[in-house]
């Protein structure tokens, strides 16, 4: 199939590994010229290499803290009339809502609704004048069914998701789209990571809680990053200009409701 997009130009956020390169990989494979971004200098253009070698798009990096002003502007320079825009950023760390002060709030809702927020208001209406956009923000299956031990996820990426649903009205009639891809349990280092520090937080193996988790999901496996970055992609296409303010849940059917 193909998808409309050779030819366009795409930032994506958070992409040295995970989601993020699960999607600027299948963004590249389609085409797309891409600027990725994540802290990790020495991953990103590894990762960047991968991309090249794999697909022969275009693929410049800009190292940094997506939630600081100056990377944003680094990245909107490398990239000022970007096409399609995917918000990405490393979750809040697990725990206990009455362990969080001020600061572990403010820093989750920075990185998780401001700087997405930012970064939208960068780019739409170049995008409106242009007559085409596509917004992709990774949120978190947590926005769908809340998991008490991600309090601060649940919090500052419940308020992107409200934030966008309104926004994504107005820009729906010049053909541009915003819509947020919601991960389940995906085989990350962050997933790995996150469940193996809460087992041994509570005193579980954390191998055995990773094989109770997987059983748990109806699919009984993880999530391929590759097949997640296939699902952004398609949000991206030239064909779904009509999905609009979605929450697009990826999860092998864990969340139990119809809605």
């Amino acid at each position: 199939m193909d998808l409309g997009l050779n030819g366009k130009k795409a930032i994506v956020c958070a992409a040295s590994k995970g989601l993020g390169r699960g999607c600027a990989m299948a963004l590249a494979g389609e085409g797309v010229k891409l600027v990725i971004n994540s802290r990790d200098p020495d991953k990103l253009e590894q990762t960047a290499d991968e991309i090249r070698s794999a697909t022969g798009a275009t693929v410049i990096t800009v190292a940094g803290d997506i939630a600081t002003e100056k990377t944003r502007a680094d990245i909107l320079a490398a990239c000022p009339a970007p096409d399609i825009l995917v918000n990405n950023a490393g979750g809040p760390p697990p725990g206990n809502f009455r362990d969080w002060g001020r600061d572990d709030w403010i820093r989750a809702i920075d990185n998780n609704m401001l700087t997405p927020i930012e970064l939208i208001k960068a780019v739409i209406d170049g995008m409106i004048e242009r007559r085409f956009g596509r917004i992709v923000n990774i949120t978190s299956s947590a926005v769908r069914a809340p998991i008490d031990v991600l309090g601060l996820s649940n919090g500052a990426r419940a308020g992107l998701t409200g934030f966008v649903a309104g926004l994504a009205r107005t820009a729906a009639r010049h053909n541009v789209t915003i819509n947020n891809l919601l991960p389940g349990a995906f085989a990350t280092e962050r997933m790995t990571g996150v469940t193996r520090a809460m087992a041994e937080a509570n005193g579980l193996d954390p191998d055995a809680e990773l094989e109770r988790r997987r059983l748990l999901i109806p699919a009984e496996r993880f999530g391929d990053p590759r097949e997640f970055g296939h699902a952004c992609a398609f949000l991206c296409s030239a064909d779904a200009g009509y999905l609009v303010g979605h929450n697009l849940l990826l999860d092998g059917g864990a969340y139990p409701g119809t809605m």
